[in-house]
């Protein structure tokens, strides 16, 4: 039985927890979807280590006790809620105008036929977009500060191994996922390739979820 090995209070109920957590939609899995549909397998695998930087930066946040920092200045929290709720609140705006793009020249046969954001940023450089992003994904966000540090046992001797556990299952349990999004993404860019409005309705729907999103972060509490 795993369960008080390294300092970790009960690894199998984390381990659901974590699993259930990371098949949730959100930000990171979306980015990496979309951006292997539109640009291929390696950008979908260079946006995913953009993803796993930005959860590895929060894990060491969360083991350094930020929460604890930001639940003792409430400004800071504010300031951290709203750039993060700004700035995925743009990219959904930036696909919103590629969708409008892509179905105005919907009949053009020399017009690309991918998902296309209309962000030549996060073209060029799918780990730094996906980087941000996961660095102010509400979901990764909630879970590091909350869910995360819970099953650290407060009298274990080195802490430090406990978190690190828990990080390497976390960020197992998303390389495996985001892998099986990448691949989904290749499928589906076959499928955009002959069907524009389809491409025009996912960049929709992505763009959609990114504002919610960003509703969902602005109106979160510490």
């Amino acid at each position: 039985m795993m369960s008080g090995v390294l300092g970790i209070t009960d690894i199998w109920t984390y381990v659901l927890g974590t699993v259930a957590i990371v098949l949730l939609p959100g930000p990171n899995s979306l980015f990496v979807l979309s951006t292997a549909a539109r640009r291929g397998v390696g950008a979908g695998y260079r946006a995913a280590g953009g993803v796993f930087v930005g959860d590895s930066v929060l894990m060491i946040l969360s083991a350094a006790g930020v929460a604890s920092l930001l639940k003792a200045y409430p400004p800071l929290f504010l300031v951290i809620k709203y750039a993060g709720a700004a700035y995925l609140g743009y990219v959904g705006l930036m696909m919103l105008r590629g969708a409008w793009r892509r179905w105005r020249i919907r009949n053009d046969p020399a017009a690309p036929r991918l998902i296309d954001a209309a962000d030549p940023v996060a073209v060029r450089d799918p780990f730094r977009r996906a980087l941000v992003v996961s660095l102010l994904n509400p979901k990764a966000i909630l879970f590091f500060i909350s869910f995360f540090i819970q099953f650290v046992d407060p009298g274990y001797a080195w802490p430090a191994l406990s978190f690190l556990l828990l990080g390497l299952i976390a960020q197992v349990t998303s390389a495996l996922y985001l892998t099986a999004l990448i691949f989904a993404g290749t499928f589906l860019a076959a499928q955009f390739r002959q069907r524009r409005r389809l491409a025009v309705g996912a960049t929709t729907g992505i763009a959609a979820l990114f504002l919610g999103f960003s509703v969902k972060l602005a109106t979160a509490s510490i």
